[in-house]
This record gives C-alpha cells, sequence and structure tokens, in this order.
C-alpha cells in the first residue's frame, strides 16, 4: 500500500513538473509601449505598423491596384526552424475579461520565412482590433519543445492610425505596375498626337512614375505607316518617342534613364492596306523596369 501510495505522489509531482516546464512565453506590447505607426504612405503603398515588444512587428499593407488588397506580415526576429501552424484568436483585453475568446484563423509557419495572411483574413484582424480586441497566435516554440509562444497585437492607440491607414488605401492608384510595365499606343495620321484612349493611358503611365522612385529603365520604341515617304516616317517615329521622353522626363524620370528608337515604317504588325491596318502600325510601345 505504501508502495502504492508513493507511485502516485511521484506521478502527481511529475505532473506538477510537466506544468510548470510547459511555460506560455507571452509577447504583447502594454500601454505604454503600444504604439501604431503609418509607413510608406505614397500612392503605390501604405503600411500600418506595431511593433511587439522583444519579438518583431505586425505589418498591415495595401498596395496600388484594382482591387488594393490586403496583406498581413508578422515579421519575427527569429524566424521558424520548422514547419508548423500558429493558432490566431481575437482575445478581449483584461479589463472584459468576462467576455470569450474567438477563433480566427490558422497561419502556416514557414522554415526562415515571416508569417503572412491574406487580404480576408487580415481584414478580420483589423475589424477585431477596432472592437478593442487583441489578434493573438499560439504556437510550439521551434527552439525549446516545452514552451508554448503567444503573440499580441494590442488595441491601445490603434484607431487613429488605423483611420489614416484607411485614407491611405483610399488613394491608392487604381493600377500597379505591372499594369503599365508594358504598353502600346496608337498616334492620329500623321502627327505625334496620340488618340484620345492612348493618351488616357500615357496619363496613368505618367502618374505611376511620379510616385515610383525604383524605375530603373525605360525603352521607348516608336513607328508608323507606310504612308508619306520612308525618311519622312522616319523623323516622325523618333519625333513621337521624344515627344513621349520629354513627357516622362516632366514625371520626374532621369532623362538617362530613358532610351528611345525611331523605325519608321519597319516592323509592322497589320498590312498598311487598309485603315485599321495603318492605325495600328502608328504605334509607340513603351517598356518600362523597376528595381
Amino acid at each position: 500500500m505504501k508502495l502504492h501510495v508513493l507511485i502516485l505522489s511521484f506521478g502527481c509531482l511529475l505532473s506538477v513538473v510537466s506544468e510548470v516546464n510547459a511555460a506560455m512565453r507571452q509577447y504583447s506590447a502594454n500601454a505604454d509601449t503600444s504604439h501604431w505607426t503609418l509607413d510608406k504612405t505614397t500612392r503605390l503603398s501604405c503600411e500600418l505598423n506595431h511593433e511587439v515588444p522583444y519579438y518583431g512587428d505586425a505589418i498591415f499593407t495595401s498596395t496600388a491596384s484594382k482591387n488594393k488588397d490586403l496583406t498581413f506580415n508578422l515579421d519575427m526576429v527569429v524566424r521558424p526552424e520548422s514547419y508548423d501552424f500558429a493558432g490566431l484568436q481575437s482575445v478581449p483585453p483584461a479589463w472584459r475579461a468576462g467576455n470569450p475568446v474567438r477563433d480566427i484563423s490558422k497561419m502556416q509557419l514557414l522554415k526562415k520565412f515571416d508569417g503572412e495572411l491574406d487580404n480576408s483574413i487580415a481584414w478580420e484582424m483589423l475589424t477585431e482590433l477596432e472592437k478593442g480586441n487583441y489578434p493573438t497566435f499560439y504556437y510550439k516554440d521551434w527552439q525549446n519543445s516545452s514552451d508554448q509562444i503567444s503573440v499580441a497585437l494590442s488595441s491601445v492607440n490603434f484607431r487613429e492610425m488605423y483611420w489614416a491607414f484607411l485614407q491611405c488605401r483610399d488613394n491608392l492608384l487604381p493600377y500597379s505596375f505591372e499594369d503599365i510595365a508594358f504598353t502600346v499606343m496608337n498616334y492620329k495620321k500623321n502627327s505625334s498626337m496620340l488618340t484620345k484612349s492612348s493618351r488616357k493611358r500615357l496619363e496613368m503611365i505618367g502618374e505611376y512614375l511620379k510616385n515610383d522612385e525604383n524605375i530603373e529603365s525605360i525603352y521607348i520604341s516608336a513607328y508608323s505607316d507606310s504612308y508619306g515617304g520612308r525618311n519622312t516616317n522616319m523623323v516622325l517615329s523618333r519625333k513621337r518617342a521624344e515627344t513621349i521622353k520629354r513627357y516622362m522626363s516632366d514625371m520626374g524620370v532621369p532623362s538617362e534613364k530613358v532610351r528611345t528608337d525611331g523605325f519608321g515604317e519597319k516592323r509592322h504588325v497589320e498590312p498598311n492596306d487598309n485603315a485599321l491596318g495603318r492605325r495600328k502600325n502608328r504605334r509607340v510601345i513603351i517598356q518600362i523596369a523597376k528595381s
């Protein structure tokens, strides 16, 4: 009987020790250290940033595009050493302790990468923060198998920066670099003037160039139809390319980054024996690269 009691007591002791060793290491800003900042407030990108002390940064990003989708990035100072999942819950603050915790989603943890979540989950996190809750990640520590980690985003001081972020997002361009990186535009007959739709396209490109400092090079190649004489058309095509270059310089692109060519009647894309074909041949092609 004594041996049986001893075994039971030892088992209970191991259970207590196990619970003590299985620590939950918690990372979160308190009321004094909770700061939200708005970064990259251009018409190309908006970032809402929250520092988690001694852990890393939580970053919500929206970029110029048709949908202006939102992404979330958990930028960890120490990245995962294995592949796993982190649970994501909405946790009420301490003064709302009676409110229930709600499961939101899971975030995949990839070896040597930060954690990322897509548009729908990122928006849900923002709405929970707006309500005063703390989106919190839970996962098993990859450096100490007996520890659990929790990483919480504090809603303290959130609302003002969130409103500024929404306004920044609303001002983003409704198109991305990929939408303007390769463009074909057309000209009116015997003229360096673009057609109405092409002028609108050029204005889109110009607005983008004003906001992107990472443009590496621009190549402008201009062409004509076969009417008017070869020499005349060669001069006309070069004039068309140079006109576009001047416009881009006015948008802030250094002239040394822009190269132009005029090919005149060469390299037709359509026959010149009808009006539609000639219209397509009177064209300029803009190719933009960025670093």
